[in-house]
């Protein structure tokens, strides 16, 4: 396979990244959060479907932006808040304001979780970190939390690794991103597209690493794949450049 066929020119724009989400529209494709995919895997609707997931690893205020296009587009994301974040505070005045404005647009707000870090640092169980983790959320945003996603921070800890012996619903969840369980295993059942390595994406192919394929989220779609698993951060993008 010739490698430089497979990259892609893309720029981490706000305006890109819409135009990516356009295109997909007028492909055909319909959005849904990862909660909804449930619903729909339940009724068998999974074809020319993406599963729209953003983590808000570091940044609430760009999530902002990016709840404005779905918007726009009139489409749901997942959205998933880290609790303990150095980066921000969720609660401070704006970052709670964005949040109730993007859970009262529709969308869903998720944990991305930190458990495994939470019990090594604090010495404390990481299922009771869990347990008053939801249990914050949604006090204080007045909602039923329904998944959560593992977030990989700086530890060398892998988050992940709470689920291999766990399931989501031990905790009153209905999925966590990379469950396996039947009733979701999305990861492993789509083509999954990701930002996450900043200045370029990466993509597998039901759990398998697509080696060099550096395609955007557009791109693919233009090549009728039909179910996408996609992520995208809301730290990766900006207007003129990263550090703006």
């Amino acid at each position: 396979m010739d490698e430089k066929a497979i990259k892609t020119t893309f720029r981490f724009t706000f305006e890109a990244i819409e135009r990516e989400y356009r295109t997909a529209l007028d492909l055909g494709y319909e959005f849904c959060t990862c909660a909804e995919y449930v619903t729909r895997k339940r009724a068998g609707k999974t074809t020319k479907l993406v599963v729209n997931r953003v983590d808000m690893d570091m940044s609430v205020k760009k999530a902002d932006r990016l709840g404005a296009i779905f918007d726009r587009l009139k489409i749901r994301a997942s959205f998933y808040l880290r609790l303990h974040a150095p980066e921000y505070n969720p609660f401070s005045f704006e970052n709670y304001r964005i949040i109730k404005t993007l859970i009262s647009s529709g969308h869903e707000l998720g944990y991305h979780s930190e458990i495994v870090d939470e019990s090594a640092i604090w010495s404390e169980a990481a299922e009771n970190c869990l347990r008053r983790d939801i249990d914050v959320m949604n006090r204080a945003f007045g909602i039923r939390i329904q998944g959560v996603a593992s977030h990989g921070g700086m530890t060398g800890l892998n988050n992940l690794d709470f689920w291999n012996d766990r399931k989501p619903a031990d905790f009153g969840l209905l999925y966590e991103a990379y469950d396996k369980q039947p009733e979701f295993n999305l990861f492993q059942e789509a083509f999954y597209i990701s930002d996450s390595e900043w200045t370029r994406w990466k993509c597998y192919d039901r759990g398998q690493l697509v080696a060099g394929n550096q395609k955007s989220f557009g791109e693919h779609a233009a090549e009728g794949r039909p179910l996408i698993y996609l992520l995208i951060h809301s730290d990766t993008y900006f207007d003129r450049h990263f550090y703006e």
